[in-house]
């Protein structure tokens, strides 16, 4: 069983009750926030290894840093990481793309991340307000206004709209 459906069957599956559940995912957010405290502090490094060697570096389980690929395989410039079929010894690459990540990591709502003081470094503060605006907005759903037939007809022509484009729906 490649190494992600082993991850996902742990973090997501009916394996653990609730309560282990929430131990397992407090414990990886404390892990994940180390190894992004880590990578923010050079976010041009280009990190480099098999599963088992990052795994390694950042002191980390082998299951645990697998979710952690998962999390960040969008966030990685212009390419991703071959997640589903990864297993310890597969090569592994790690460049973010800072913006992607960030909202990425806004989207997640996970403000521990976005919040890290790293960022202030990477993305000026005015960047990062747009990316979480656009971010938020992107979820929105706008209605557009409804045209009467009594409406002044939107194409600007003085007429109501029923007796000008109306006619044509």
């Amino acid at each position: 069983m490649a190494l992600l459906e082993t991850w996902r069957n742990l973090a997501y599956g009916d394996g653990l009750d609730d309560k282990k559940k929430e131990e397992l995912w407090a414990g990886y957010f404390q892990i994940e926030k180390g190894i992004y405290e880590q990578i923010l502090s050079a976010p041009t490094e280009v990190i480099t290894g098999t599963v088992k060697e990052l795994a390694e570096k950042y002191n980390t389980e082998l299951l645990i840093m697998t979710g952690f690929l998962d999390g960040i395989n969008e966030s990685l410039k212009g390419y991703e990481n071959p997640i589903d079929t990864m297993e310890e010894d597969t090569e592994v690459k790690i460049e973010i793309d800072p913006e992607k990540l960030y909202y990425n990591m806004v989207e997640a709502k996970a403000n521990w991340l976005y919040e890290l003081p790293q960022w202030d470094s990477i993305l000026s503060e005015e960047k990062r307000k747009e990316l979480y605006k656009a971010q938020k907005a992107s979820g929105t759903i706008r209605k557009e206004k409804k045209i009467f037939p009594n409406d002044p007809c939107p194409c600007g022509s003085g007429k109501k709209y029923k007796k000008c484009c109306g006619k044509n729906a």
